[in-house]
């Protein structure tokens, strides 16, 4: 049972990169109980920071989901980490908070955060579902366009 999840990254052509080390003076991960709180991950991809700007600006739409979707990619390469390379023993994402870094008067936050729901779905399939905020932001760190994080029960 435990590549299932792997089995299932592989389908989607998804190799999970080394979790980023942390930026500041914080964790990547904390495990409380049957909760896995996952830190904040931008959008740092095999070749440094991608969707660097301003989501209705720099960045379109369709640009900023691709973005919340890597930084969902890190969140489940954070989640790997601190499951030493388990996934099936995420038994549900519960939460995800995605940030948009977005000019003033944007509405679409949740439409770019669809980028990382979607992919949890795809990935944990029924397990993916979860509560969300989408919130939009005056700036984020390194200017990327998004940020995520997310919170996952864990057997």
């Amino acid at each position: 049972m435990r590549e299932r999840i792997a089995a299932r990254l592989k389908e989607l052509g998804i190799d999970l990169p080394n979790p980023a080390p942390p930026q500041g003076a914080y964790v990547p991960f904390v495990r409380t109980g049957s909760l896995l709180f996952i830190s904040g991950q931008i959008t740092a991809g095999a070749n440094g920071l991608e969707y660097v700007g301003t989501v209705g600006r720099e960045i379109t739409l369709e640009d900023a989901q691709r973005a919340a979707r890597l930084a969902a990619i890190n969140v489940i390469a954070q989640a790997s980490q601190a499951l030493d390379g388990d996934l099936d023993r995420v038994t549900r994402v519960v939460k995800v908070t995605g940030f948009v870094n977005a000019v003033p008067g944007f509405t679409q936050h949740p439409e770019v955060i669809n980028g990382a729901s979607e992919l949890f779905v795809q990935v944990f399939g029924e397990a993916g579902r979860h509560a969300r905020a989408a919130v939009g932001a005056a700036s984020l760190p390194r200017n990327v366009a998004v940020e995520v994080e997310a919170i996952f029960e864990v057997a």
